[in-house]
C-alpha cells in the first residue's frame, strides 16, 4: 500500500489521501500523475477525474454518491459537491461459492470457556440482576449498593480503597497514627483474590425505561430481548424484579425463553413486588436469592473449547475515512477466519448496510433469505423516509469531518467486517445464531442500541472498530476496541485494545492484523487478557424500541 494515497478499487473515481495533501502538491499512483486541485485532508478522498453534475461517484466499486455540480481531477470530495446516492439491487437465484483463507495456523488452538449444559461455551461468567420495568430501576440499584464492594467486584478504577480496614482498625481500639500506616490500597490485580466468588466474573445490574407505557410491542421485544440475555452462553444465572402489573409480564418472559431454548435450566429467581410485604424485605429477598445462585455459578471453571463455539458480533462506532481502509477489512479477515473455524460471526447495523444490499444478497444461499434481508432493509428505510428522514441522514457530523460524506460510502466500508464468507442467516432484532458462518442481524446504527442487540442475540464477544473513538460496551459481552489510526490509539490508549493504523502506514497488511486479531480474541476468550471496556466497567444497555434510529 502507498502510504500517501490508495485507490481501494480499480472502478473507484474517488481516490482517498493517507496523509494530508496540499493544493498543488502532485502525486502518483499506478503510473498516473495527480494534482490536487484543493487542499484533501488525509482520511478524505480525491476525484480521479472530471465529473459533470449527475455523475456516479464511485468507491469501494459501488456507487455511493452523484456529482452536485461538476467536480475537477484532484478536487476534494465533500458534503457541497457530492450527494448521497445507492446501488439498485435485483434478487436471483445465483450460485454462492466462497473461497476460505488458510487455517492451519489455528486448526489445533482453542479458548478456556464456560462450558454450558446446553452445548454453548461463554467467554465470561456473569450474573444478572435486571427489571422487567423501569418501576424496578431503583430497587436494582439498592441491591448494585448492597453487593458489589461487599463482594470484591471492581468499579472500574485502576484501584480500590478498602474503608472496611480502616473501620476494622478503629473498632479494635488501633490509635490514628496507627490508622494513618494502614495500607488500603488495592491494586487492580489484586482486586479478583479478593472476591468471594473468584469463577464468577461480574455481577451484571441492568436497568432501562420500557416495560410499561409504550406499545405492546416494545414490551413484548424487550422481554425478548432479556430472554436472549438469560440465555446468553456468558450468563450463569439471573434475578428478575417485576412490579407486577406492568405490560412486560413475567409470563412473556417466560414464553420468550422456552422459544429461544425449551430446555433452559439456568438458575432464574424472578420476584413480584406487588406480593411482597415491604420493599426492604423484597430487596433482602431479592440479595439472598443472588447470593445463592453466585453459589452455584461459581462451582463453574474454564475449560479448553474449540474455536467453533465463539459467536462475535461485528460493530463500528465514531467512524472515520480509514475506517473502510483498515480496521474494517481486517476485523473482515478476522471474520472470514473464523468462520473458515466453523465459529460465527454477526453483521448488525441495517442502516450502514445501505447500497451493499446487492453484494450480501449475492453472498445468501437461497432466494428466500435474500428476500427476508431484503425486506428488513426496505422496510427500515420505508420508516426511516415516512419520520421525516432516511439512511442519507445516518453519517454524523464527526463522520463528515473525517471523511465519510454520504451513508452508501460509510456502508460501503462498514460492510467490509463481514469479510466475503456466504449468509448463513439473516436475523430479525432478538432472534438467536443458532448457524456458524456469517449471520446478519437488523440493528439499529445506534451503537449501544446495536451491541446490545447483538448480545441479546447470542454474542459472546464483540470488535467494535473506531476511528474518532468511543467508550462504548455491554455488560455481558466483552467489547474490543479496534481502532483504525495510529493518532487514534496512541491519544485514547485507555480505550483501544487492537490498532490497525499500521495497515494505513504499511508496517501491516489486513491479513496480518486480521490474524492478530484472532490471537487477541483468543486470549479475551480465555480471561487471560481484558478489553478496556470491561476494565472500566463500561456497562451500555439500551434495548430497541424499534423506532427510528439510524
Amino acid at each position: 500500500m502507498s502510504n500517501i494515497v490508495l485507490k481501494v478499487h480499480p472502478d473507484d473515481n474517488l481516490i482517498a489521501a493517507l496523509q494530508d495533501l496540499s493544493a498543488g502538491q502532485e502525486v502518483e499512483l499506478e503510473g498516473e500523475n495527480y494534482r490536487m486541485k484543493t487542499d484533501v485532508p488525509a482520511k478524505h478522498k480525491f476525484l480521479a477525474h472530471d465529473v459533470q453534475m449527475g455523475d456516479p461517484i464511485i468507491m469501494y466499486g459501488v456507487l455511493v454518491g452523484k456529482a452536485k455540480d461538476t467536480i475537477q481531477k484532484g478536487e476534494v470530495a465533500t458534503t457541497q459537491n457530492v450527494v448521497h446516492a445507492a446501488q439498485e439491487y435485483t434478487i436471483e437465484e445465483k450460485e454462492v461459492s466462497w473461497l476460505a483463507p488458510d487455517v492451519s495456523r489455528f486448526a489445533d488452538k482453542t479458548f478456556d470457556g464456560y462450558h454450558r449444559a446446553d452445548g454453548k461455551v461463554g467467554t465470561a461468567n456473569y450474573w444478572l440482576v435486571i427489571p422487567l420495568v423501569f418501576c424496578e430501576n431503583r430497587n436494582i440499584e439498592m441491591i448494585r449498593k448492597a453487593m458489589v464492594e461487599e463482594l470484591g467486584y471492581a468499579t472500574g478504577q485502576d484501584y480500590l480503597l478498602n474503608v472496611r480496614q480502616l473501620v476494622s482498625a478503629y473498632q479494635d481500639g488501633s490509635p490514628a497514627d496507627v490508622l494513618l500506616q494502614e495500607e488500603i490500597v488495592i491494586p487492580a490485580d489484586e482486586q479478583k483474590h479478593r472476591r468471594t466468588f473468584p469463577n464468577v466474573d461480574g455481577i451484571k445490574f441492568l436497568t432501562h425505561d420500557g416495560g410499561c407505557g409504550g406499545t405492546r410491542q416494545d414490551s413484548d421485544t424487550l422481554c425478548a430481548l432479556l430472554a436472549g440475555y438469560l440465555d446468553n452462553p456468558n450468563v450463569a444465572g439471573a434475578t428478575v424484579l417485576s412490579l407486577g402489573c406492568q405490560n412486560a409480564q413475567v409470563h412473556i418472559l417466560q414464553d420468550a425463553i422456552k422459544k429461544i431454548n425449551p430446555g433452559f435450566n439456568k438458575p432464574l429467581y424472578i420476584l413480584g413486588q406487588q406480593e411482597s410485604n415491604s420493599e426492604p424485605e423484597f430487596i433482602a429477598e431479592a440479595v439472598k436469592k443472588t447470593f445463592v445462585g453466585l453459589i452455584e455459578a461459581n462451582k463453574l471453571t474454564r475449560k479448553p473449547a474449540p474455536l467453533s463455539k465463539l459467536t462475535v458480533g461485528l460493530e463500528c462506532g465514531g467512524s472515520d475515512g480509514f475506517s473502510g481502509i483498515s480496521a474494517n477489512p481486517a476485523v473482515g479477515h478476522f471474520s472470514d477466519l473464523l468462520v473458515a473455524l466453523k465459529g460465527a460471526v454477526i453483521l448488525s447495523e441495517f442502516p450502514e448496510l445501505n447500497g451493499v444490499e446487492q453484494n450480501l444478497t449475492d453472498r445468501c444461499p437461497d432466494k428466500a433469505m435474500a428476500e427476508k434481508f431484503a425486506k428488513l432493509m426496505r422496510t427500515y428505510h420505508d420508516r426511516a423516509i415516512e419520520s421525516g428522514s432516511g439512511f442519507d441522514a445516518n453519517p454524523s457530523p464527526g463522520n463528515i469531518k473525517d471523511g465519510l460524506i454520504t451513508d452508501a460510502m460509510k456502508s460501503a466500508g462498514a460492510a467490509k467486517k463481514g469479510g466475503t464468507s456466504p449468509v448463513i442467516e439473516v436475523l430479525d432484532y432478538t432472534e438467536q445464531v443458532t448457524r456458524p458462518g456469517l449471520n446478519l442481524l437488523c440493528t439499529p446504527g445506534n451503537d449501544v442500541e446495536s451491541t446490545t442487540g447483538l448480545a441479546g442475540s447470542g454474542a459472546t464477544l464483540t470488535l467494535f472498530t473506531t476511528g474518532l473513538g468511543t467508550p462504548t460496551g455491554n455488560p455481558i459481552c466483552p467489547v474490543i476496541k479496534v481502532s483504525s489510526n495510529n493518532k487514534l490509539s496512541e491519544r485514547m490508549k485507555d480505550i483501544i485494545d487492537i490498532n490497525t493504523g499500521t495497515i494505513i502506514t504499511g508496517e501491516d497488511t489486513i491479513e496480518t492484523k486480521g490474524a492478530e486479531i484472532l490471537e487477541y480474541v483468543i486470549e479475551v476468550a480465555s480471561g487471560r487478557k481484558i478489553p478496556h471496556s470491561v476494565r472500566l466497567v463500561q456497562d451500555d444497555f439500551i434495548p430497541w424500541k424499534r423506532g427510528i434510529s439510524l
